[in-house]
């Protein structure tokens, strides 16, 4: 499989209708509807607010693979790359034949509807499903628990996106793409379950880091009791988890959902070819890991109480009330030596003059000049220019 080919002809299968994050149940509802007739569609409940939440069926191989996204509302990298999977799996071409060959795959796009149409985390009940998996008070994580059950995956991609703030270790740029095999227990042991997730995650890299060389990262192995993909590894379903970061300049991550598409085509590929039952968890464990060296801006050489210092500066991202967009909120994070971190703007304050104050974990709330032009401006917390 020639992923640079696919990707280079991704405008064949890109899904139109989502041009940003921001797309709701009733766009997506459609074009699972729409759909030929080898692609199953069943409601498997509602959400709080009584929005159907769906999965759809493809396949005709024995090897059971179960993708879901959107545990998180305003999550939407992973349901933008699923569609844009339904799409290609309609194509005449020798993955889409390899695939449904071996495998039947089962795909819950939009877990959390309730969730999306507000543009937050957390379901209508104000709880992370993705911590709801002991308890599971929420509709959402029951339907989705018990979507494992009855289909008893072998293998399962969880698909999620995390803050633009993750870098990878050794480059000072963006985790662009994030991978893990979940742990399934405290001790972060490793079974045959969850080394199979770890092959084919080696496997994933090795195509992907040719395309994003120095933007993938493995995401922080950490033992979550209450999440989902922790306790699926746990009860036998090699779970394999896909993150999305930041890509410069791509804040509605169109660029970013086709290299996500690209890892769950490659992950795919991998369990349908069993390729990576070549693979070596040296290679998985060789993935550099994830950490935060990067700002959202950056300002060096800035004369601060007569000493020259970089400023750290991130931005929270809130949704407004519509669910359609949302608002940044600037605040400063760091004051000092940052010469060990970048950032996806980057300003040089020599020779500029300093308009207001600058104080540590408070909103960003001053103005740079030169030569009498102001170069950057914050007004309480918000980015005039």
């Amino acid at each position: 499989m020639n992923i640079k080919s696919i990707l280079t002809n991704y405008v064949t299968f890109e899904e139109k209708a989502l041009i940003n994050r921001f797309f709701k149940h009733e766009d997506i509802l459609p074009l699972i509807n729409q759909l030929p007739t080898e692609f199953k569609v069943e409601e498997l409940g509602i959400s709080v607010n009584g929005k159907s939440i769906n999965a759809i069926k493809w396949g005709n191989g024995k090897t059971r693979i179960m993708l879901w996204s959107q545990m998180h509302g305003d999550e939407a990298t992973g349901t933008m790359a699923l569609v844009d999977l339904l799409n290609f799996l309609k194509l005449d071409s020798e993955p889409v034949k390899l695939i449904s060959k071996n495998c039947k795959l089962l795909i819950i796009p939009m877990v959390n509807p309730d969730g999306a149409a507000a543009f937050t985390r957390r379901n209508a009940q104000q709880i992370d499903i993705n911590r709801d998996f002991i308890q599971t008070a929420t509709p959402e994580g029951k339907i989705l628990k018990q979507a494992r059950n009855d289909f008893e995956p072998s293998f399962g991609f969880n698909l999620h996106d995390q803050t633009t703030l993750w870098s990878v270790d050794g480059t000072l740029k963006p985790a662009t793409l994030s991978y893990l095999a979940p742990a399934f227990d405290k001790a972060l042991s490793i079974n045959e379950v969850r080394e199979n997730a770890m092959l084919i995650i080696a496997d994933m890299f090795k195509e992907l880091d040719q395309l994003l060389p120095n933007h993938i990262g493995l995401f922080d192995d950490e033992y979550e009791p209450r999440a989902f993909g922790d306790n699926f590894q746990k009860a036998g379903t090699s779970t394999i988890l896909i993150e999305a970061g930041g890509y410069q300049n791509d804040s509605e991550k169109q660029q970013i959902r086709k290299y996500f598409f690209a890892s769950i085509l490659s992950g795919l590929t991998s369990i349908a070819s069993k390729s990576y039952e070549k693979q070596s968890t040296d290679n998985y464990f060789a993935i550099p890991q994830n950490n935060k060296q990067i700002f959202h801006l950056m300002i060096n050489n800035l004369l601060l109480n007569d000493i020259k210092v970089s400023i750290g500066i991130n931005y929270d991202e809130c949704p407004n009330t519509d669910g359609m967009s949302t608002y940044k909120s600037y605040s400063v994070q760091d004051i000092g030596d940052l010469s060990f971190c970048d950032a996806y703007q980057v300003y040089d304050a020599r020779d500029c003059k300093l308009n207001g104050d600058i104080f540590f974990n408070k909103a960003a709330d001053f103005n740079l000049s030169k030569e009498g032009q102001i170069i950057l401006a914050f007004n309480n917390g918000h980015l005039l220019t």
